[in-house]
């Protein structure tokens, strides 16, 4: 009896032995399933990401393509290039252009100039000046002792040398210097001072159409303006140059400057 219960129990033993054999088994076979399913969805969400990567750079060189046709137009064959250039339209809006071009750029050209002109310089008196203009002096400098004014018909001083000419005769800068100011005087109507430098200016009146502005620089032998109508108060001397040199503001006599 003994004897059958220990074989009983070893067949017990065994089979339980067998269950948990089989346990262990279908865990491991489960285990195993399970990595590859993980395996198999990491290779498939890896799939799906790469081929979602490839449509957005594809959508993106599309539209960049697309951008760069709308920047760039087509290029022009040369028979096409060609058959415009025979076109008198395009011709001569071509030549326009151009025409247009040169013009902004000689304005540039003498906006420069005139910048360069209008740059401080430094301005030292010559001793000899150039004659203002061709002509007859009517009536002489005179500090020391008065003239006769034939239009005024008295004796009074006289600061300046007054020289005979034609309205629109050319007047002349005697020397280089900075237009100082311009105004309207009731004697000797349009009224020109230039400072010479060195305490000198050249006073320069009965004058019209002006060639320079205030702060413009001349230089000796620019054409200033031209002579005006005489004022009221030269009318028998007729048209004239009213020309005055003043030293420190005294006058001085421009004769003895004059080459």
């Amino acid at each position: 009896m003994k004897k059958k219960g220990f074989f009983g129990y070893r067949q017990y033993v065994i089979a339980g032995l067998l269950i948990a054999l089989a346990a262990v088994g279908t865990t491991a076979l489960y285990s195993n399933r399970q990595e590859e399913e993980r395996e198999q969805m990491e290779e498939e969400l890896a799939r799906e990401m790469q081929k979602q990567s490839d449509d957005i750079a594809a959508q993106e060189d599309s539209e960049q393509s697309a951008e760069a046709s709308a920047l760039v137009p087509p290029r022009q064959s040369y028979d096409e290039m060609e058959n415009e250039l025979d076109d008198p339209a395009v011709t001569a809006e071509i030549a326009e252009e151009d025409d247009t071009a040169e013009t902004e750029e000689s304005e540039e050209t003498e906006q420069q100039t005139v910048q360069t002109a209008n740059t401080a310089q430094s301005l030292h008196f010559s001793e000899e000046l150039l004659w203002p203009m061709e002509g007859n002096v009517v009536i002489n400098y005179s500090m020391d002792s008065t003239v006769y004014f034939p239009t005024l018909d008295q004796y009074k001083y006289n600061p300046a040398v007054i020289i005979a000419g034609e309205v629109n005769d050319k007047v002349y800068a005697v020397a280089k210097g900075q237009i100082k100011s311009i105004k309207n005087d009731e004697v000797t109507g349009c009224t020109v001072t230039v400072d010479l430098g060195d305490g000198y200016e050249a006073v320069y009146g009965q004058l019209k159409e002006l060639n320079f502005a205030e702060g413009d620089y001349v230089e000796a032998g620019h054409v200033l303006g031209y002579i005006g109508e005489p004022t009221k108060y030269f009318t028998v001397e007729g048209s004239n140059l009213y020309f005055e040199l003043d030293k420190d503001g005294i006058p001085v006599d421009p004769i003895a400057y004059f080459e």
